[in-house]
């Protein structure tokens, strides 16, 4: 058995894969397996896995016909033979001390899972890179110890990705962690998120960046201006595998929308002008069923996040005009004046300014009365 095997899946990348298997093949840590599957390419990029496989005996690779990623990760994750299973895109790479480090730490603390920090980078025509480091929390006190994500539905505020850390494969096979199958769509790393963060029991991260997420090829998901409803039909997905457990989706009921409310809002920034006010539309309507059943919480949501997103689901049409189309919906400031009118309405709703109101209904009364006379 393999400490760690290592899945890659690929699609027209030629570009980028020799750097990407470069960083795989030649990590400190050798008992690892490295399974490639080729998802129907049309480039090189077959071409290029072959020539590594015939130099590593390491490399298995799985050529098949295109079926879109979630297809390929877990054919992936069926096959692999490995104590933990890593994910490295093929667009990206890693340093080479990586999985020796993320497998001793699994292994000291008997990890569920671990994850680390990384860095989102892109290189100028000159070769010139830019690295901007990401913290998967903003809370320094939650690196480096276990923790149980499964009884702390806060960790999903973590930024999300599947690929910065190593998984037991136990336990991947035990709660039968898999991707969404959709075929043609995307962001179908977020069900995956979702799930090890329900389900686990043992997690880390820590506070050293490994990792290297490229943010300059046109062809990435995240730089597709035409996959407009690709997460809400993966957000579906996720709501699907909640509520099978009644438990589960009240813990992780009130984040999930939050979560949601976040990515919708990125989707909405990324998406080409044509399909914006259409898939607003769509994102309010979704949110006013929610608020309907009364799924939302409001502690979740930042007062920043919530006046967006109830000026959103009160009139949709007036929110793509004053917020949406200026820009401010895609992350930009909120005026302190909307900000003081959103904390007035937040105090005449509480049940403490309400109990106040009744109690001196009559005081007031009189001393109307006696200004009258």
């Amino acid at each position: 058995m393999a400490k760690v095997s290592i899945i890659i899946p690929t699609y027209n990348v030629e570009q980028y894969l020799e750097e990407c298997m470069e960083s795989v093949t030649r990590q400190t840590l050798q008992d690892i397996e490295i399974i490639c599957i080729n998802d129907g390419s049309t480039d090189g990029s077959l071409k290029i896995l072959r020539d590594y496989a015939k130099n590593d005996g390491r490399i298995v690779i799985v050529d098949k016909e295109n079926g879109g990623y979630g297809v390929g990760m877990n054919i992936g994750l069926d096959m692999a033979k490995g104590e933990y299973i890593g994910i490295v895109e093929p667009d990206d790479y890693v340093p080479l001390n990586m999985y020796e480090d993320l497998y001793a730490k699994a292994k000291e603390y008997d990890l569920d899972f671990v994850k680390a920090d990384f860095y989102r980078f892109g290189r100028k025509e000159n070769g010139d890179m830019n690295l901007s480091y990401n913290h998967l929390s903003k809370d320094p006190e939650d690196y480096n110890v276990v923790f149980n994500p499964s009884q702390n539905p806060e960790a999903i505020r973590y930024i999300m990705n599947t690929w910065s850390g190593i998984y037991r494969k136990s336990f991947l096979d035990e709660y039968q962690i898999r991707h969404n199958e959709t075929p043609g769509a995307s962001f179908q790393d977020n069900g995956f998120f979702f799930q090890t963060f329900v389900y686990g029991q043992r997690a880390m991260i820590i506070d050293k960046p490994y990792y290297r997420n490229r943010r300059d090829n046109p062809n990435s998901s995240v730089n597709d201006k035409n996959k407009v409803y690709a997460m809400n039909v993966e957000y579906d997905y996720i709501r699907k595998l909640l509520v099978r457990d009644r438990e589960v989706w009240e813990r992780f009921r009130g984040i999930y929308w939050w979560k949601k409310f976040i990515n919708y809002r990125v989707t909405f920034r990324r998406i080409g002008e044509s399909f914006k006010k259409e898939f607003l539309l769509r994102f309010a309507a979704e949110f006013r069923r929610a608020f309907d059943t009364g799924e939302v919480d409001r502690n979740c949501f930042s007062k920043h996040e919530w006046l967006q997103l109830t000026s959103l689901v009160e009139d949709p049409d007036a929110f793509y005009q004053t917020q949406a189309k200026t820009g401010a919906f895609a992350g930009g400031s909120i005026s302190r004046e909307q900000l003081l009118e959103q904390e007035l309405n937040d105090i005449k709703n509480s049940v403490s300014y309400k109990f106040g109101m009744k109690v001196f209904a009559v005081p007031r009364k009189i001393k109307n009365r006696l200004k009258n006379r």
